[in-house]
């Protein structure tokens, strides 16, 4: 094949793909006129186009919680602005979706300035279509489900709002718009790396790999490749936010992350032609997530019951299982706990969170066997797709709030449990070990512990406080979160970001 004809070869697809990126954006002005008019709105030449891409806005979680208070935060503060969520609930209205959103998080939303663009390739993105190499298929996924969305509108600024950070080469190609992001947790960190490294069983590397020295080579293989092309997205972004200092300080070793062997790769044909555009960014930004703390402060901090809380969605690296694992412990090391105690009923966990899908509801079945199986069953109890004022009742009336989590990258339900007046007992790991769970005027304002033994000691030790110390310490948790992880400091945070001057950078 002659020189001439490779060169064909590589630069043909480039040259379609300029070529049609080129028609998306000139046909652009019509797709953006028609979603201004289903507004009622004209398309003037100050109205500017802010796209979210949350494929999942109707799910109620933590996620959901920041996408809806950043767009309530908007339309309060920029007339000219108007949000467009690129969402894969076809299941739901815009009318549904808001609804929902009140009586979820009691977010009011304006509709005038709210556009949503659903997506039908939803299922790209889901873990279910990606049995092997999920991580993986799950970016390229995105990518898709990204370019759908620029097929139907390309906004003035983009935001990724869920972690999908791969999007950011199609939205950059396509759209020729910023690029930022809000980042929960990273796809992949340098944790996860070590720890395939030195073949620890964990949820995103299984016993039959850990126990395999080549499936384990492997597996760092293609961890190592995956973790250099997510870098090179990241550093595409021109503004990240990042919700913890756990997560801060991860992007930040991400972006600065280099592997010399696949740069030399990357500079020969055909790699040579994909150099991503780099914006320089060098370090995220810590923006703590909106917890609407304002109606559980209110709840009283004496006269609490027995109750231990968990409140998260059924999803597998939630580790639930660690929970009924550690609250059978306490029942058998302390089983002065089972019966009542001074007129109080014995101590009960409740289990109140959302279930998606199908592996959510699986996930129920198997906690609430494992639960008969230890022979608790009669004092725990499971509470799925709670309204939000079921939650709050619940958490008015319990003593103590668990989360198992490993390397938890914030833990909204933490920051809710303190200020709801519940003593939080948590991982020692991520954001309730370094931002949330910390001392306040040098006392502590809740428990850590790693294992379900530690968490069954953490849980006795909390059941078991002085009246005054327990009091003392639902008063120190519940100022430190009201303070520190209010709506007010997320919405600061969020617009010293430096999102704005992206958007109006032309102006």
């Amino acid at each position: 094949m002659s020189a001439t004809l490779l060169l064909v070869t590589f630069l043909a697809p480039w040259l379609l793909l300029f070529v049609y990126s080129r028609w998306l954006r000139s046909t652009n002005r019509q797709r953006r006129s028609l979603a201004l008019a289903s507004l009622g709105l004209a398309d003037n030449p100050t109205t500017r186009l802010v796209g979210f891409f949350h494929p999942y806005c109707n799910a109620g979680g933590g996620g959901e919680r920041v996408l809806w208070t950043a767009i309530a935060a908007l339309q309060r503060t920029e007339t000219d602005v108007v949000s467009v969520v690129y969402s894969g609930d076809t299941d739901a209205s815009k009318s549904e979706i808001i609804a929902k959103v009140k009586a979820r998080f009691d977010i009011t939303l304006d509709p005038s300035t709210l556009h949503f663009v659903f997506l039908d390739s939803r299922r790209m993105v889901e873990d279910s279509t990606w049995p092997r190499f999920t991580m993986l298929g799950q970016s390229l996924g995105s990518m898709y489900l990204a370019w759908e969305a620029m097929s139907k509108l390309i906004p003035d600024l983009y935001i990724d709002s869920m972690g999908y950070a791969f999007t950011f080469h199609v939205v950059s190609f396509l759209g020729r718009i910023p690029v930022g992001a809000y980042v929960h947790y990273p796809t992949i960190s340098t944790d996860m790396l070590a720890r395939v490294k030195s073949r620890k069983a964990w949820h995103t590397n299984t016993s039959a790999v850990s126990s395999s020295a080549a499936l384990s080579k492997g597996k760092l293989s293609y961890y190592r490749i995956f973790m250099y092309h997510y870098a090179r997205s990241l550093r595409m972004a021109s503004f990240l936010m990042a919700n913890s200092s756990w997560t801060k300080n991860h992007v930040d070793t991400i972006l600065q992350y280099s592997d010399p062997l696949l740069e030399a790769l990357h500079s020969l044909p055909p790699l040579l032609f994909w150099r991503p555009y780099n914006a320089g960014l060098t370090a995220a930004q810590i923006v703590y997530p909106p917890c609407d703390t304002r109606e559980m402060a209110q709840f009283a901090l004496e006269g609490r019951e027995r109750i231990i809380m968990s409140v998260a969605q059924f999803r597998p690296e939630k580790d639930h299982a660690a929970q009924v694992q550690a609250f059978a412990c306490l029942l058998k090391s302390h089983p002065e706990h089972v019966a009542a105690q001074n007129g109080a009923a014995g101590v009960k966990l409740v289990l109140l969170g959302g279930s998606r899908n199908k592996e959510d509801a699986a996930r129920v079945d198997s906690l609430r066997q494992l639960a008969k199986e230890l022979g608790i069953e009669n004092h725990v109890q499971f509470i799925v797709n709670a309204p939000f004022p079921d939650m709050l009742r619940w958490l008015s009336r319990a003593s103590i709030g668990m989360n198992t989590m490993v390397d938890e990258h914030f833990g909204i339900n933490v920051v809710e449990y303190m200020a709801a007046g519940v003593i939080p007992v948590v991982h020692a790991s991520g954001g309730p070990l370094q931002d949330i769970v910390v001392p306040f005027d040098g006392e502590p304002t809740g428990y850590h512990a790693q294992t379900p033994k530690s968490f069954a000691e953490a849980l006795h030790a909390a059941l078991t406080l002085s009246p005054a110390d327990d009091l003392a310490m639902r008063r120190r948790a519940r100022t430190w979160a009201v303070q520190r992880f209010s709506e007010e400091e997320f919405e600061r945070g969020w617009q010293a970001s430096g999102w704005r001057a992206w958007l109006f950078r032309d102006k």
